[in-house]
C-alpha cells in the first residue's frame, strides 16, 4: 500500500465528498486489496481529520456515487444591518465574530447574570451523567467522549426558559417549536466533550429513528452560564478556532447538510479548575416533537 497518498489533500482535508483524484486513490487500493483500516489510518497520516476520512471512505467504498444532499434552509441571525449589537425579543445581543463558512457567531450578553443562575439552579437537582445518541439504535448511551452531567427542560417548562426560547427564536429566525428542549450541562473539574458533530449521521442505522421526531438538526447555539477558572473552551478543529467561556456569551453555529464539509467539527475542552456550565439548544429543520 501507498503509505503517502499521492493526492493534494490541502483544502480537503474535512469534505467527505471525494474529488476524482481522491476517488482514484482509494479506487486503487481498494484494486490492490487494501483493508478499509489501511486506508484510513494513510489517510489521517496525510492530514485528514479522521472522521471526515471515515466518511470519505463510506461515500466510495459503499456506492454512495450519488450528488451530495441539497442544501437546506438554516437558522441565523441577521447580519446585515448596524453591528455590533442585534435586537432579540427586547434584549440586546452584542455580537463578537462572525465568519462565513461555516455559518458561525459568538454572541455577548444573549443571558443576564440572573438569567443564568436561575438556569444553574433549576437543573442543578436534576442532573445526571449525560448521555450521547446510540447510533445503531437512535437510543441514547454512555459514551467515555462525553465526561459531563446534564439534563433537559422541557420546551416553555418555567418562566426563565420560555423568555429564552423566544429570544433564541427572534435571534435566529427559527421557530420555538423547531427546537429541542434546552439541555443544561456540568462540567466538573477534567470533563471534557471531544471533538464531533451535532448533526444525525445519514450512514447510521440509528438515523432514521432520531428524523422521525423533526427532521436533521440544522444548528447548535451554546450559551455559556458561568466563567470557568480554567479552562472549558469551544474548539473548533477546522477553523483553528477557540470560544473561551464566558458567562451570559454563546457560540452559534449551523449545518445545511449533515456531512463532513460543513466545517462543524467541534468540542469542549477539558475544564482545568473550577466548573463550566452550558445550555445547549439544538435547532431541527422540522417541528420538534
Amino acid at each position: 500500500m501507498d503509505e503517502s497518498p499521492s493526492f493534494s489533500t490541502d483544502g480537503a482535508r474535512s469534505d467527505a465528498h471525494p474529488s476524482d483524484a481522491v476517488r482514484r486513490w482509494v479506487d486503487e487500493q481498494r484494486a490492490a486489496g487494501v483493508q478499509r483500516a489501511a486506508m484510513h489510518a494513510a489517510l489521517t497520516a496525510a492530514g485528514w481529520e479522521a472522521a471526515a476520512a471515515t466518511a470519505l471512505l463510506g461515500h466510495v467504498l459503499d456506492g454512495a456515487h450519488e450528488p451530495p444532499p441539497a442544501p437546506t434552509r438554516v437558522p441565523g441571525p441577521d447580519l446585515s444591518g448596524a453591528l455590533p449589537v442585534l435586537q432579540a425579543a427586547g434584549h440586546a445581543v452584542g455580537v463578537q465574530i462572525a465568519i462565513d463558512r461555516p455559518p458561525l457567531v459568538v454572541f455577548s450578553q444573549l443571558l443576564s447574570a440572573d438569567e443564568c443562575a436561575a438556569l444553574i439552579g433549576a437543573a442543578r437537582p436534576r442532573l445526571a451523567r449525560s448521555l450521547t445518541v446510540q447510533t445503531q439504535t437512535g437510543g441514547e448511551e454512555i459514551n467515555a467522549d462525553r465526561t459531563s452531567e446534564g439534563m433537559f427542560f422541557q420546551r416553555g417548562e418555567n418562566a426563565v426558559v420560555q423568555r429564552l426560547e423566544e429570544r433564541i427564536a427572534a435571534l435566529l429566525h427559527w421557530p420555538v417549536d423547531h427546537g429541542e428542549g434546552l439541555q443544561v450541562l456540568r462540567y466538573g473539574p477534567g470533563a471534557q466533550y471531544k471533538p464531533h458533530y451535532d448533526y444525525f449521521d445519514p450512514q447510521e442505522a440509528g438515523t432514521a429513528s432520531m428524523l422521525r421526531r423533526g427532521g436533521q438538526r440544522v444548528a447548535t447555539l451554546v450559551m455559556y452560564l458561568n466563567t470557568p477558572q480554567a479552562g472549558g473552551a469551544t474548539v473548533f478543529p477546522s477553523l483553528g478556532l477557540t470560544v473561551s467561556p464566558q458567562r451570559g456569551n454563546a457560540v452559534f453555529f449551523s449545518y445545511d447538510r449533515p456531512r463532513p464539509d460543513t466545517r462543524t467539527l467541534h468540542g469542549g475542552a477539558p475544564v482545568l479548575a473550577g466548573e463550566k456550565w452550558i445550555a445547549t439548544k439544538w435547532l431541527r429543520e422540522q417541528k420538534f416533537e
